[in-house]
């Protein structure tokens, strides 16, 4: 239990579900009407997300084995390492994850045809490691990282796919089967700049949840350099300009008569930012921070939904 506790399993849950469904409801469809075969076919698909997982497993155990001071302020009663298990341990592990990850993408890139594909995961393992001892204690850079990582989730599947970039330069809407569907890159594309967006807004609010600890161990998180208030308005800041594209969108989803995803991108997925914005200033204590990090959670969820919404109207 105390492993599962430290890989954040919840998050790898939430990390695997969020591939399957870009690759299930967005990639998979496109074996029916793109004019070049699918690379991520089922069992590479599920070789590049198993790596995509581990990797990111291995990226957890390293960030709490350098955090462990801050973490003994912070969370206390959540300390897992040299408690449950040994910091060795840990790097062993850690190790192992990463190495694994490593090997299968190498397979799904050989498969793809493109050994040069593993470069993406060389810089995910390179960038946790370098995160964890220097980015997350410097300002804004180490909130810039995660939120690349998290965006490589899903871009990750539009570089391996080779059939994803014949429309890379196709309009909003393109033609399958002779059906108006939106272009697949711009779906994802925008989930991919939806995912960084958020990410980035809840690493400040999480800096902002873990001011105390942090500033006891001299990091330079933007809520200790700029203040909680400050932090927070530039949050908005970056909640106003992930609403924008998401309204842009919905607009012309409607145009087109896709009537019921364009609605839900509107009340499903802007209008909760835009509450969760005018909210966030409201008080300023661990717990409200905490409850806001967790809301922005529950949006990208919600913007998992949008996927399979995306895939009944255009299979419907």
């Amino acid at each position: 239990m105390a492993w599962l506790k430290l890989i954040r399993w919840q998050n790898l849950i939430i990390v695997f579900l969020t591939q399957l469904f870009a690759w299930g409801c967005v990639i998979l469809p496109m074996r029916h009407y793109s004019p070049e075969p699918l690379s991520l076919m089922r069992n590479s698909f599920l070789l590049l997300s198993v790596s995509t997982v581990l990797i990111a497993a291995a990226g957890y155990i390293i960030n709490d084995y350098f955090d462990v001071k801050i973490d003994a302020i912070n969370r206390p009663n959540k300390l897992v390492l040299e408690k449950r298990i040994p910091m060795k341990l840990a790097i062993v592990v850690h190790t192992i994850l990463n190495l694994t990850g490593i090997v299968l993408a190498l397979v799904v890139a050989g498969r793809a045809g493109h050994y040069s594909f593993i470069a993406i995961q060389l810089a995910c393992t390179a960038l946790l490691w370098f995160y964890s001892t220097t980015f997350k204690r410097a300002f804004m850079i180490g909130n810039v990282v995660v939120s690349v990582l998290t965006a490589l989730t899903i871009a990750t599947l539009m570089l391996y796919e080779n059939a994803i970039r014949y429309y890379l330069f196709e309009d909003f809407f393109i033609y399958a089967n002779d059906v108006l569907i939106p272009n697949p890159v711009w779906v994802l594309g925008t989930y991919v700049y939806f995912a960084f967006m958020l990410t980035w807004m809840r690493e400040i609010v999480k800096d902002m949840e873990d001011f105390k600890g942090d500033a006891e161990q001299g990091c330079v998180t933007m809520p200790i350099k700029w203040g909680l208030l400050k932090s927070a308005r530039f949050t908005q800041a970056l909640g106003t300009l992930t609403v924008i594209p998401l309204i842009f969108g919905a607009f012309k989803l409607l145009k087109e008569e896709w009537y019921v995803l364009g609605i839900y991108t509107i009340v499903g997925l802007a209008l909760p930012i835009i509450v969760w914005m005018y909210k966030l200033p409201q008080q300023a204590t661990t717990k409200h921070y905490g409850k806001a990090s967790r809301g922005l959670k529950i949006i990208m969820v919600l913007g998992i939904v949008s996927l399979v919404i995306y895939y009944f109207q255009t299979n419907g």
